[in-house]
């Protein structure tokens, strides 16, 4: 017995998943791949297991516009924890140390946000993905080693405190703040609750994580796996994909055609890369301006594939 048709075209498009905690990204890959009977399937940026919410996975040709989406804004809604630090600066790490936080004030806590909005320089958390001479940070830390990572620049154009609530325990106080945080890709929320939890002199870890937004793409757009399998369809075709993600120009029949041969057109003064669209809405290519020329970053519909 031969395998499976795939359940989607040549040309593919996005799925936008909403994740649930205790899946890594490539899990939700191997089960897109499954559901989809395809194995044309990469994701856009990773969550953590603990994370949840909307992971960009693009299917069949459209894994080609992965590298170009412009996923550069992030929002996330979190829970932070004063009063207690971990090693993996987040809820699944060792405990390093206690500290009773019923004594800060909203006023200190709103101070600390403040000073951890803008511009800012963020060291990441030990366990994260950076490389370290050709090794994930997270498994030479796991492996004992003492990893140091540098500081370097983020944006967190919002870190706003929806509500608090001090945790009474028996032993201490704990303060738990909901948050909601938009940043640049990049930034690490973990590192923010344990920089907060620094400069508060309590210590801090992140207790929830769900990411909100990625880029145009919102938990609007987001299915979970279980809606998926009752449902093996994509949310977003390729031209719905290209219309969303990318500004866009329309192009003439006699363009397009150049375009799926590989050749160039005359400039717009398009900015960045952008979507070449037919007049009925067909995603021919992606283009992007140098010089005089308006060339191709990737065909979309190249001729002989998709004729």
């Amino acid at each position: 017995m031969g395998r499976e048709p795939a359940l989607v075209d040549a040309l593919g498009g996005l799925l936008v998943v909403d994740k649930a905690g205790g899946m890594t990204s490539h899990d939700v890959v191997s089960r897109c791949r499954k559901i989809l009977r395809t194995r044309k399937i990469g994701h856009a940026g990773t969550l953590d297991p603990m994370a949840t919410g909307v992971l960009v996975l693009g299917v069949e040709r459209a894994t080609k516009m992965l590298g170009l989406l412009s996923l550069t804004t992030k929002s996330y809604a979190a829970t932070i924890r004063l009063g207690q630090s971990t090693v993996t600066d987040d809820a699944e790490g060792e405990i390093l140390a206690t500290t009773p936080a019923a004594h800060l004030v909203d006023a200190d806590i709103a101070s600390g946000t403040a000073q951890l909005t803008g511009d800012i320089q963020q060291i990441p958390a030990t366990v994260s993905a950076i490389k370290v001479d050709g090794e994930r940070a997270y498994a030479r830390a796991r492996a004992g080693e003492d990893v140091q990572l540098a500081a370097r620049p983020v944006t967190v154009s919002r870190f706003d405190i929806l509500a608090r609530r001090d945790i009474d325990t028996g032993t201490t106080t704990f303060v738990e703040l909901d948050v909601e945080v938009e940043c640049s890709s990049g930034t690490y929320i973990r590192a923010l609750a344990r920089d907060l939890g620094e400069s508060l002199g309590v210590g801090g870890h992140l207790t929830a994580l769900r990411r909100t937004r990625v880029g145009p793409f919102t938990l609007a757009h987001a299915r979970t796996l279980e809606s998926l399998a009752d449902d093996p369809t994509l949310n977003l075709d390729i031209d719905s994909a290209a219309r969303l993600a990318f500004p866009h120009r329309t192009i003439t029949a006699e363009q397009s055609e150049s375009l799926r041969d590989g050749r160039w057109l005359d400039p717009i003064g398009q900015p960045g890369v952008h979507a070449a669209l037919t007049e009925d809405g067909r995603a021919i290519a992606l283009l992007e301006e140098k010089g005089r020329r308006s060339s191709p970053v990737l065909v979309v519909r190249p001729r002989g594939l998709f004729d």
